[in-house]
């Protein structure tokens, strides 16, 4: 069955406490393995070295929507404001350099130019061709500066993953970010939050 995320948007009241404004089932985002080790550090498929808010609990005055217990249906808690969400550099390595069992695969986008398709674990047919193009067979970490594989309409190379690639600002979180985004316009930065939690 797998991990689903769960989690609600909040808002600081004039009143003085957070509340509910979103239920963050309302966008349909279901498992999104990658996106959530990325944004919460949850799962490891990945192996991130910095995911942007690493599992950090449940705040101690979250909203009644949010559980502040550890079971099977909620765990892995974590919360991001919109301040902090806002400030995030897409582009900004979450590993301190290539991985050594992923690749990053290429192809050509409508215009031409190459686009990222994801990563992917270590195609033999990949590895069987960057070794008779680096003459030695080599882990993707271990390719020579700017080294690549071409094969079948694909380029595969060494990757350094950062959140824009599972985040993209047009994938399925871009809904999340509007909707915090207008929230802050009216209540401020600090005083929108999402918290999370798996099941």
């Amino acid at each position: 069955m797998g991990t689903h995320i769960d989690g609600v948007i909040e808002t600081y009241t004039a009143g003085g406490g957070w509340e509910m404004e979103v239920d963050l089932l309302d966008f349909d985002l279901w498992k999104a393995r990658y996106a959530r080790e990325c944004l919460f550090g949850y799962s490891d498929g990945l192996g991130l070295d910095r995911p942007l808010f690493d599992q950090r609990g449940w705040p101690e005055d979250a909203c009644e929507g949010v559980p502040k217990v550890s079971d099977e249906l909620s765990h892995g808690h974590s919360y991001a404001t919109w301040a902090e969400i806002a400030a995030v550099d897409w582009d900004a390595p979450l590993c301190d350099g290539p991985d050594g069992s992923l690749l990053g695969e290429w192809r050509p986008g409508p215009d031409g130019a190459l686009a990222w398709q994801g990563s992917v674990y270590l195609p033999d047919e990949v590895l069987e061709a960057a070794e008779e193009l680096f003459g030695e067979y080599l882990f993707p970490s271990e390719w020579p500066p700017g080294g690549e594989v071409h094969l079948n309409g694909a380029v595969y190379r060494p990757v350094v993953l950062t959140a824009g690639m599972y985040v993209p600002p047009d994938g399925p979180w871009g809904p999340v970010w509007a909707s915090m985004r207008a929230l802050a316009a009216e209540y401020g930065d600090e005083n929108v939050r999402l918290v999370v939690w798996f099941g």
